[in-house]
């Protein structure tokens, strides 16, 4: 993993068990949208190993437990700003999820919106 603004510790698990990989396509979005808010993204979650991801409360199909999400929040920007943002540029790919305090996003093959 090569990345401008992003290492590979702030993507693992919180768990502790070491997951801490991160999908190419996923790093180059959020890249991205780090150049276009000019602002700080931080991973709020990114890597889940399957039991974490059960604690957590997540679906069974998450993409985090694929390396391919990240639940993040932009310093400085409403959460529904980066999620209409992610919208505008890619809208029909990805999943993306609007919450109150973060905005989730992943590669998955298809569009999904929540």
């Amino acid at each position: 993993m090569e990345s401008k603004y992003f290492n590979r510790e702030e993507f693992t698990c919180k768990c502790g068990c070491g997951f801490n990989s991160v999908d190419a396509e996923l790093l180059t979005v959020l890249e991205e949208l780090r150049e276009e808010f000019d602002s700080p993204v931080t991973i709020n979650s990114g890597c889940r190993c399957v039991g974490y991801n059960k604690l957590v409360g997540g679906s069974a199909e998450s993409q985090h437990t694929l390396a391919r999400a990240a639940d993040i929040v932009v310093a400085g920007v409403h959460p529904q700003d980066v999620y209409l943002a992610l919208e505008a540029t890619y809208p029909e790919q990805y999943g993306m999820g609007n919450y109150n305090t973060f905005t989730h996003i992943d590669t998955r093959d298809y569009k999904a919106r929540w």
